[in-house]
């Protein structure tokens, strides 16, 4: 084989490499877009569910929360939202597992976005 025959079969895998990885990071982007996250508290008297960017979805109330003063419902609803984007970010990170890889630019990338944007750490998650 000739220099020029292994450059040429280099240039080959690299290019399959570097096109499967950008399958694959569409693929998480296409996982990540359909997360939901949520979470209940008050002894379920709250749920919450976030979309894929942790952005409120749904809100039930039961009458439970009728014991709540108004300031500590409002707090107790900010809490379970928190713990909504929590479990979606502990969603992202699996789906970040299973496509591209937690060792990844892309996942790396992913990852450190979600714990910007809700201050989860994602380490335990990388595990």
């Amino acid at each position: 084989m000739s220099d020029v025959d292994a450059a040429e079969d280099w240039l080959d895998s690299w290019a399959g490499q570097a096109s499967a990885q950008a399958a694959r990071g569409v693929e998480l982007s296409r996982r990540v877009a359909a997360l939901t996250g949520s979470a209940e508290g008050h002894h379920g008297a709250i749920r919450v569910v976030v979309g894929s960017a942790g952005q409120l979805t749904r809100l039930e109330l039961d009458d439970r929360v009728h014991e709540l003063s108004g300031p500590r419902l409002a707090e107790k609803i900010m809490a379970v939202t928190r713990s909504a984007q929590a479990n979606l970010s502990r969603s992202v990170a699996e789906e970040v597992r299973a496509t591209v890889g937690v060792d990844t630019e892309t996942g790396q990338a992913v990852l450190h976005s979600f714990e910007a944007r809700f201050g989860t750490d994602q380490r335990e998650s990388r595990r």
